[in-house]
């Protein structure tokens, strides 16, 4: 079993909230697994539980009406409080709706309910039940999550000493994690054919039942081209012109496509950093995966990645930035026409924050001229620079440049998250 982070504050909610308690996520990132974890834990204490899953054909029938589900909760759990989990909500038409009728009744059963990344749903959900529900994202697993497990939880609570320590061990898991990304089935799965079997029906079950059947799309070759094309350019700004002449459909259709792909949790969209500030480009983005296994597979690199590790390990960076920093912080890319870039900018709202990825066993400190750039026209305080080993702090004109290996985020206590 790997252990979610998620879980605790899931329970926390559960037990003290009444709104309902939504999970949404990419397919086969573990919703189910700990929604039945949740389920287990809330009978060890006493309490009572109703559990459907509508990928299950005979537990649909208790939501062809909030009537027959609400007779179907008596009959199970009685008039009391309880506790009813819905998994795969997606499949119920108009599922914001129908949630929204049932709470609204105000009755005693407290509701955790989980979907896919169905673009109808995520939509829908947010406006049908405005303040009567609190979203929680499972994404994949990350890579802590995928490094304690791994470990067999020896090192939980000190994997910055883990990764300085073992440093031979800590890099084999890195690479294993930049190869395979963090799906539970691949994790779980030791064989390398096992591996590839298993992302090929994770892959096949994204594009038949998320994008064929849900999103009624019929051109699934230009569909499945584009997220070939989006992989090959994590970390590069998109220009949609260019993709509508390569796929041969039409710009919108293109930007259609990029929308689908980031609402069924597939993509993330990053925006560039700008402050009025003519030569930026301002409107361009740049696009990384959700999970890495699954921008590997779709270039059939999945377990041998050999080319572009420097922007898979970009990517890996993005994933763990999004993990580590307030939700209110926005993270940008900079970027100016005269080709001056910093990968990533953190604005806290308070400040800006310039942090640049290399894909290198740095010896000595290295500032690129881009950073140097950045730091002059803002006059920041904090910077980071993330490698594989060097960890080093060196000032640049009043600016505070760390030198960080990519483990550093692990420390207890981290300078990015510490508030002026």
């Amino acid at each position: 079993m790997i252990k979610r982070k998620l879980f605790e504050k899931i329970k926390e909610h559960i037990i003290n909230q009444k709104e309902i308690t939504f999970i949404v996520g990419p397919r086969q990132s573990g919703k189910t697994t700990l929604m039945l974890l949740l389920k287990k834990h809330i009978e060890e204490k006493g309490g009572r539980t109703l559990f459907l899953n509508l990928d299950i054909e005979t537990h649909k029938e208790f939501v062809t009406s909030q009537e027959k589900l609400i007779r179907k909760i008596e009959l199970e759990i009685g008039k009391n409080k309880g506790f009813v989990f819905i998994d795969e909500i997606q499949r119920k038409e108009n599922a914001g709706l129908f949630l929204k009728g049932i709470y609204d009744l105000n009755l005693p059963w407290k509701f955790i309910v989980s979907g896919s990344g169905s673009v109808d749903l995520k939509e829908k959900i947010k406006e049908s039940l405005a303040g009567r529900k609190r979203i929680f994202e499972l994404s994949t697993i990350s890579f802590d999550e995928f490094v304690n497990f791994k470990t067999n939880y020896k090192y939980e609570k000190k994997l910055y000493d883990f990764f300085s320590v073992n440093t031979t061990e800590g890099y084999k898991l890195l690479e294993e994690y930049l190869n395979f990304g963090g799906y539970p089935r691949i994790i779980l799965e030791e064989r390398l054919n096992e591996k590839l079997e298993l992302m090929n029906e994770i892959y096949e079950s994204y594009i038949t039942r998320d994008i064929s059947y849900l999103l009624k799309i019929h051109k699934i070759e230009s569909f499945t081209n584009l997220l070939k094309i989006m992989a090959l350019q994590i970390g590069c700004i998109v220009n949609y012109s260019e993709l509508s002449k390569t796929l041969g459909i039409s710009i919108k259709t293109v930007k259609d496509y990029l929308w689908y792909l980031e609402k069924t949790f597939i993509l993330r969209k990053i925006t560039p950093y700008f402050k009025k500030v003519k030569k930026e480009i301002k409107k361009a983005p740049i696009y990384y995966f959700y999970d890495i296994g699954m921008r590997n597979f779709s270039l059939g690199n999945f377990g041998d990645l050999k080319e572009d590790i420097g922007f898979v390990f970009q990517n890996f960076i993005y994933n763990l930035l999004r993990e580590i920093i307030p939700p209110f912080y926005k993270i940008y890319f900079w970027r100016t026409q005269d080709k001056a870039e910093v990968d990533f900018i953190i604005d806290t709202g308070n400040t800006l924050i310039p942090v640049e990825v290399k894909y290198k066993k740095l010896k000595e400190p290295e500032i690129p001229r881009s950073m140097r750039s950045f730091i002059e026209k803002y006059k920041v305080e904090k910077a980071f620079i993330i490698n594989l080993t060097l960890e080093q702090k060196i000032n640049l004109e009043g600016t505070k440049i760390e030198i960080v290996p990519f483990y550093y985020f692990y420390k207890s206590k981290i300078p990015v998250l510490e508030k002026k």
